[in-house]
């Protein structure tokens, strides 16, 4: 998945940020359990306010990723 997310992340650069958590980072446990993390990869996609509006587990076509994108950059 890595190649499909930094092309997406050079794609829509200044549009969309992306941000990566360390799963092995205790540090980062009350947001996994806040995001319900199950197993990875995992992607979350928040609106700008922060609110998730769309998870996807396992690998995930780049045309799905780019459908919800739209949905938040148009709004």
């Amino acid at each position: 998945m890595a190649p499909v997310v930094h092309g997406l992340e050079s794609q829509y650069f200044g549009q969309v940020d992306f941000a990566y958590l360390d799963i092995d980072d205790p540090g980062n446990a009350a947001l996994m359990k806040e995001l319900e993390f199950k197993y990875q990869p995992m992607f979350v996609l928040v609106d700008g306010d922060g609110t998730p509006v769309k998870t996807w587990f396992g690998a995930v076509h780049q045309a799905d990723f780019e459908t919800e994108f739209a949905k938040l950059i148009t709004n």
